[in-house]
This record gives C-alpha cells, sequence and structure tokens, in this order.
C-alpha cells in the first residue's frame, strides 16, 4: 500500500508541478474571458467616420434614409428585433442598446451630390475620382424608381470590409425603400407591421415533475459539460501514454519494477495522473463561476440565472463519478498502447482509435440533447466509451430513474476492471521490450501466459 500512494504522489507531483500545467489550467479561464470581453472591446472602438456621397435620383428616399440612421430610429429597429424574437431587454441592456446606436449613428457623414442631369455613368465617373481624390471614402446611387424591383442600389466603397457599417447602411436604406414603396401604395406602414408580426411563442421544456425549465441554457451548459470532459479525458489520456512511453525510452521501467509489481505501478500511475486531472477540472469549474458572477454583476441577474439549469449537488457528484470512470477507460486504453509502441511518435499514431471513440460519444451526446429519454440515449448511457460523456449530460437534461444511473456505473466499472487487468498484463511485458513494435499475436501471447 505504502509503493502505491508512493507511485500516486510521485505521478502527480510530477504533473501539477510542470509549467505545462499551469500554463494549460490558467490558459483557458483567460481564453474564455478573452473570447467573452475582447470582441466586444474592440466592436465598440470608435473608427474613422465614412463619409458617403449621396446620390438620389429619385428625389425621395434620402430623407427616410438619414432618418433611419438616427439613433433613435435604430433604437427602435433593435428593440422590435428583440420584440420579434421574443427577448425581453432591461433597462441596463437598453441603455447599451442607445450608445451602440449612438456610435453608429457616428459613423455616417452624409454629403448629398445633385444628378443635375447628368447620365449615371458621368455620376459613377466623378464620383469615382473624387473618392480617389479622399474627397469621399464612398457613394450611394439610389434609381430614379424605387418600385422597379429589379433597379440596382449602387454602392462603392474604400471600406467594403467594414460589415458592420454596410449592413447597417443596408438596413436603413431597406427600410426607407420599403416605407416609400407603402407611402406611394397609400398604405399605412404601422397596420401593414401590425399584419405581419409574429406570433410570439413561448417554447420551454418540462422536467419530470411537471414543472418548467429552459432548453436554451440546457443545451448550451449540456454542450459545455461535454466539451469539458472530452478535452480533458483526450488530454490526460494521451499524458499517460506519454508517461508509459517516456519511461520505456528510458528504461527506468527495469528499475521500477524490481521495487514494486507491474499493477501497482501501473494503478497508482492512474490514479495519480487522474487526480491531476480532477484537480485542472476543478480549477475550470472554479474560474467558469467566477465568470459567470461576474456576468451577474454587469447584466440582469435574474435573466442570467434563469438561463442558467439548475445544477444539484447530486448532479456534481454525478459528474465526477463519470469524469472517473472516462478517465480510468480511456486512459487505460492510453497506458495499453504506450506499452507496445517504441516512440512517442508512433504512439500518436495508435492514439486515433480511442480520440475517435471519444468524438463519437461527444456526436452521440447531441442526440441525448434532442431526446434524453430516448432508446438511442438509453443505450449509449450505459454503453463503456459512450457513458463517460453522455450520462452526465442526460442527467442534466432530464435525470433517468436511478436504475439506470447504477447499472450504467456497474457496467462501466465492470469495464474499467477488465481494461485495467488487459493493461496490466500487457505492460508488465511491453515495457521490458525494446526497439521492436508488438504485433498483435505477441500481444495475444502476453496477456494469456504474462
Amino acid at each position: 500500500m505504502n509503493r502505491f500512494l508512493a507511485v500516486v504522489v510521485h505521478e502527480y507531483k510530477k504533473v501539477v508541478l510542470k509549467w505545462s500545467f499551469l500554463v494549460g489550467t490558467l490558459l483557458l479561464p483567460v481564453l474564455a474571458g478573452v473570447f467573452a470581453f475582447v470582441p466586444a472591446i474592440i466592436f465598440s472602438l470608435k473608427g474613422e467616420p465614412t463619409r458617403i456621397a449621396l446620390v438620389d435620383r429619385s428625389g425621395t428616399v434620402a430623407p427616410r434614409l438619414k432618418d433611419n440612421l438616427s439613433a433613435d430610429k435604430m433604437a427602435e429597429r433593435a428593440r422590435k428585433a428583440a420584440a420579434d424574437a421574443a427577448v425581453d431587454i432591461t433597462p441596463s441592456q437598453d441603455e447599451q442598446l442607445k450608445r451602440t446606436s449612438a456610435q453608429l449613428v457616428e459613423s455616417f457623414i452624409f454629403t448629398d451630390v445633385d444628378p443635375a442631369g447628368r447620365s449615371l455613368e458621368e455620376i459613377r465617373s466623378d464620383l469615382t475620382s473624387r473618392i480617389t481624390a479622399e474627397e469621399f471614402d464612398a457613394y450611394l446611387i439610389i434609381p430614379p424608381d424605387v418600385n422597379d424591383t429589379a433597379a440596382v442600389y449602387e454602392f462603392r466603397s474604400r471600406k467594403g470590409a467594414d460589415f458592420i457599417t454596410n449592413d447597417s447602411l443596408r438596413d436603413a436604406l431597406n427600410s426607407a425603400v420599403r416605407s416609400q414603396r407603402l407611402a406611394e401604395a397609400n398604405i399605412s406602414e404601422e397596420r401593414l407591421a401590425a399584419i405581419g408580426k409574429p406570433v410570439v411563442m413561448d417554447a420551454k421544456g418540462l422536467d419530470d415533475r411537471g414543472g418548467e425549465k429552459d432548453t436554451t441554457g440546457l443545451m448550451i451548459a449540456s454542450f459545455v459539460i461535454g466539451l469539458m470532459i472530452y478535452i480533458t479525458l483526450a488530454i490526460y489520456g494521451q499524458a499517460i501514454m506519454g508517461a508509459v512511453v517516456e519511461e520505456k525510452e528510458t528504461r527506468i521501467s527495469e528499475i521500477l519494477f524490481s521495487s514494486a509489481r507491474p499493477f501497482t505501478l501501473l494503478f497508482g500511475k492512474l490514479v495519480g495522473v487522474g487526480l491531476a486531472g480532477l484537480t485542472q477540472l476543478a480549477i475550470w469549474i472554479v474560474s467558469a463561476a467566477a465568470l459567470l458572477a461576474f456576468l451577474a454583476l454587469q447584466t440582469d441577474l435574474s435573466q442570467l440565472v434563469g438561463a442558467v439549469p439548475e445544477i444539484s449537488l447530486l448532479m456534481i457528484f454525478y459528474f465526477l463519478i463519470y469524469f472517473l470512470i472516462g478517465y480510468f477507460i480511456y486512459a487505460s486504453i492510453f497506458a495499453l498502447i504506450g506499452s507496445v509502441v517504441t516512440s512517442l511518435q508512433e504512439g500518436g499514431q495508435f492514439a486515433f482509435p480511442p480520440v475517435m471513440l471519444l468524438l463519437v460519444a461527444f456526436y452521440f451526446s447531441l442526440a441525448v440533447i434532442r431526446d434524453p429519454n430516448s432508446t438511442l440515449s438509453f443505450w449509449v448511457s450505459i454503453a463503456p466509451f459512450f457513458a463517460p460523456i453522455t450520462m452526465p449530460i442526460r442527467i442534466m437534461a432530464e435525470t433517468p430513474p436511478f436504475w439506470q444511473i447504477a447499472l450504467s456505473i456497474g457496467i462501466n466499472v465492470l469495464a474499467i476492471a477488465g481494461l485495467v487487468w488487459l493493461a496490466s498484463r500487457v505492460y508488465r511485458v511491453g515495457m521490458l521490450m525494446y526497439g521492436k513494435r508488438a504485433t498483435i499475436p505477441e500481444i495475444w501471447k502476453w496477456i494469456r501466459y504474462a
């Protein structure tokens, strides 16, 4: 027992005290913060306004276009889009919307250019030369007949890649032309908008007690949990393989075998690296909780809490159980691979099948999210190799009967026992063979007679 604990402590320290572990553990929360906040900060920075030469050959659209690009109208369109999507805007979000709209308004400086009876080609040539001389940044030519649905509204810009400005201008122009067409047809725009307003459908799921639950937050949380388990299992499974191959290449295994049994060494290695994985997972969970707490201070707390599905202590316990199950299943496979290969590069080639199994399990989790009570969800949540990812997601979506969870844990524990026994049989012989990759008949012989 003392030798087993010594192996566990050694393997744990060897992983946790590496600078790569510290960087990798802290890098994910930092990257999550970067992807969450930096794009918003970048897009909020004010750029140079776009000077647009506006040629309205119809004589009716330009005033409507400029009015649509006012701060009030842009904020009103954003509110309407939120209402159509059945999204409630909080007072703080409304203030942010007003500030964003005001910034977008400052992105446009219009200068009216009189067509003065010139042909389209002459207008285009004149405006292009003025853009080349940096008098303008862009031009917009509105055709004379707005009711002609085949007419082309020509917009040319030196800032062609500024998709935010281009999309805002396109939306405002569409709205202006639509308003003018309705006015000429003597149709009330307000009445038409009321007729065409989409229905508000309140779509929510029901749990096993008949209570309502938010399916959007559930899908996001399930996806994040499944992805986190997938990444962690892939990383630490290959870490086990790397550690085994390193001992084999340095021939330190000969010394280790003289002081402890191969099974004790292998199982201690699995437990030590597994504890390191749990440490990293705990740090990520705490970081995610801190990020949610920060977001709660920046937005309406009731909406944020409503978007996060209810996670009980029992669920967290189940998640840890299935993380350990998945780790021991895949770490045993990776340890077996490390025992039979001669180099880490060779091991990377043989690591493809278990990684593909993990990926298939992750894909199955998407089907589990859609229907957690289906026959497919039942079988993939108890099957070895798939259950470590699919069952936690199923538990979060709609907790199955306890007997199904117990059956899943029992089957997968038996699978772990078989895989660890198999890996230890291969490990005790494969670690002492150098310079030659073992063949399948040789591995089978080790399993039978080792």
